[in-house]
């Protein structure tokens, strides 16, 4: 019975196909995935969240999970040799992975130069090293471009970035960072380190006294109520409510720390705080993506009904 074994093991040894690179990742947050893509490696994609919005084509692939949970199950069918989480707020997700034994990297990246850290760990996981560099690159050249284009403004406009909106939190670091690089400035920059949402949690009341000139709201999986925001105690009096400088920017551009932010996030970032400061945006730097059509139209042009859920409709 031992030799019947050790000669399996050794037939194992002869035969068995082994990969240098994981061929088969499942990713549950969109931004490892569009950096897959980014980097030519979709094929080792197998499963992704259900919040996949970029690239488009990504949601062609299964989906396994939400942010906060996962079905299990489906994940272990598509026999993933590596799964790719973020953070502490999937460590439940994490640890039951772990449990049935597949192979989790959690990443953890917080600020601009940890995003572009976790794309360049990802390329090596993929052994796509090269590649790797030059996404970095070329995301770095495009920061660049727009602090570049910012470094002209006439002003800096003070801005509130809004998270959520019950309880009102504030930017995460990479976005306060963003909000810098193109153009404005933020109104709590002592809160940006703070990882966890509870922790940037701000009183309304300190808003008054701040006085934001523009006020960007992003909340994750929502659509942003500019008269929800406009109708807190004391806020008619900011300067960014009295002359209707309330934007939304769609949270998978900017909550999603990847591509997408220091991408179509940061430019549509900067659209807005040039518009609010009088200048056209080179052509060059313009959003690819849709942004708020009160951009144009000017906020509270239309009437505005608001529906069950919170958002509100044109009529």
């Amino acid at each position: 019975m031992i030799l019947d074994r050790h000669a399996a093991l050794q037939d194992w040894l002869k035969l068995s196909d082994l990969h240098e690179y994981p061929r088969r990742i499942v990713c549950l947050t969109e931004e490892t995935t569009e950096t897959l893509y980014l980097l030519g490696e979709e094929a080792r994609v197998v499963g992704v969240s259900g919040y996949t919005a970029r690239p488009p084509e990504a949601r062609l692939k299964p989906k396994v999970s939400a942010f906060t949970s996962a079905k299990f199950d489906k994940i272990l069918a598509l026999n993933p040799d590596l799964v790719l989480a973020f953070s502490d707020l999937q460590a439940d997700i994490v640890r039951e992975l772990a449990t049935r034994g597949l192979n989790v990297v959690v990443f953890n990246q917080r600020s601009i130069h940890e995003i572009l850290q976790m794309m360049l760990m990802l390329s090596r996981i993929v052994g796509a090293m090269e590649k790797g560099i030059a996404l970095a690159n070329s995301l770095r050249a495009g920061l660049l471009r727009i602090s570049h284009a910012a470094a002209n403004l006439p002003r800096r406009p003070r801005v509130l970035f809004e998270e959520w909106h019950d309880p009102l939190i504030s930017g995460i670091q990479w976005v306060e960072e963003l909000l810098e690089l193109a153009g404005g400035d933020p109104v709590f920059p002592e809160l940006r380190h703070c990882a966890a949402g509870s922790q940037r949690i701000v009183d309304p009341n300190v808003v008054v006294d701040r006085d934001p000139e523009v006020i960007i709201a992003s909340w994750c999986g929502r659509k942003v109520n500019k008269d929800f925001i406009a109708s807190r105690p004391g806020w008619s009096k900011l300067s960014a409510v009295r002359n209707r400088h309330v934007y939304e920017v769609k949270s998978t551009y900017m909550l999603q720390p990847g591509p997408a932010a220091l991408t179509e996030g940061v430019r549509q970032l900067h659209t807005i705080i040039s518009h609010v400061a009088g200048v056209s945006v080179k052509p060059e730097l313009c959003p690819q993506e849709r942004v708020d059509p009160d951009l144009k139209t000017g906020w509270n042009s239309r009437p505005r009904m608001a529906s069950s859920t919170g958002a509100t409709d044109e009529v």
